[in-house]
């Protein structure tokens, strides 16, 4: 296979914005990771996964290790939707405030082998580096060299002889059905008509979590199964430190019924480089019904991107409707909008105002950087393949 180093330039050489409220949060001097208790760091940590396995092992991990490595990967497979650019940046920004350092594994020979952007490797290290670039436009805090990208391409071909060693011990040791199970990684189900490539791929990414000397899975719940994988694995070959997965929430898509956002359907979900009147007119279509706050999408977008963003959330309305509003918590709000004190007629223009300016930035960079502008255009006119 002809491999293509992916430029760096563009990753390099870009000024970054002043810092999010969330990256600035998570960056405070108050916040020093040299005066944190281990009880502390193990809250922050613990706070960005749904479910982890296990918390015995993660606190044992802090205490005894400053700088636990961190994995986490993306596919770059797209456009970029608000969950994977807004929710990581959270994510990441509270897991080096905690003093992990972070590994995020640029997957270009994994998007390849499940055949995105029609299997064009150039195409998916062209939307690699626009990821990169929009990451660090909206408040990736990158002080203090915590937080490195790595392409798989690169990293696999420099570290061939430890790399496929340990991929071809891991598909040796697991029987077919039990790899079948992982193929929800790639968002494929066990019923769909397979290449002997997406067979490889899980062997692959549960080698890449030892291959990259991870102590910490951050990946969303869809991943859990590869995750499971690479425990199971331990037991094995007998090793005793295994990988403590922390799975993060996976936000739905806008509309009713649909579990999570899809870059093939643009009205599922909020693109980080969306305008403002697309954000107002996908928001306002959103599925959003009064009372009910169980599969309600906009309460998701709320309670996992604006009040970690911004600690609160404002909502301005006329006396009327009873007047201006600013929510500290997520659980206050809920009470508001479970009695029909908060109507959605009030709550979708304030979400939208709130998710606007979180994009602004990365529009705003999109805008005035050439090289941004190009990367844009380029993945904009890319077919997404699933």
């Amino acid at each position: 296979m002809d491999h293509q180093t992916p430029p760096s330039e563009a990753t390099e050489s870009l000024s970054i914005s002043s810092p999010s409220p969330a990256a600035a949060a998570s960056s405070s001097p108050s916040n020093s990771t040299s005066e944190m208790t281990v009880e502390e760091k193990f809250r922050i940590v613990r706070s960005v996964g749904e479910e982890c396995i296990q918390e015995d092992e993660l606190l044992n991990l802090l205490s005894k290790k400053p700088e636990p490595v961190c994995y986490d990967g993306f596919e770059p497979s797209g456009r970029m939707h608000i969950a994977q650019g807004v929710m990581k940046i959270i994510s990441v920004n509270k897991l080096t405030s905690a003093g992990c350092r972070v590994k995020i594994w640029i997957a270009d020979w994994f998007a390849q082998l499940n055949n995105k952007m029609g299997g064009d490797l150039k195409k998916i290290q062209t939307v690699g580096q626009y990821m990169i670039e929009i990451w660090k436009a909206v408040g990736l805090n990158l002080r203090g060299d915590k937080v490195e990208f790595l392409w798989s391409s690169q990293e696999i071909n420099a570290r061939a002889h430890e790399y496929w060693p340990l991929v071809m011990d891991i598909a040796r040791r697991n029987k077919l059905p039990r790899i079948m199970r992982c193929v929800q990684i790639m968002g494929r189900s066990e019923q769909d008509e397979l290449t002997a490539a997406q067979i490889l791929y899980p062997c692959m990414q549960c080698a890449d979590i030892f291959f990259l000397k991870a102590d910490i899975c951050q990946l969303g719940m869809d991943q859990r199964k590869v995750n499971v994988l690479a425990r199971e694995y331990c037991d094995d070959i007998k090793r005793k430190n295994k990988p403590i997965i922390l799975s993060h929430h996976m936000l739905p898509g806008l509309q009713q019924g649909q579990e999570k956002m899809s870059k093939s359907d643009p009205s599922s979900s909020i693109f980080m480089e969306d305008e403002e009147a697309e954000v107002n007119l996908k928001i306002k279509k959103a599925y959003c019904p009064p009372l009910i706050v169980e599969g309600n999408p906009c309460l998701e977008y709320i309670k996992y991107i604006i009040f970690p963003w911004f600690h609160e959330f404002k909502v301005e309305r006329n006396a009327d409707n009873g007047g201006e509003k600013t929510f500290k918590s997520y659980e206050e709000l809920v009470a508001d909008y479970e009695s029909g004190k908060l109507h959605p007629g009030d709550l979708k223009p304030a979400l939208s105002k709130a998710l606007n300016k979180i994009l602004q930035p990365v529009r705003d960079h999109f805008k005035n950087d050439p090289t941004a502008k190009d990367l844009l255009k380029r993945v904009k006119g890319y077919k997404i393949t699933r």
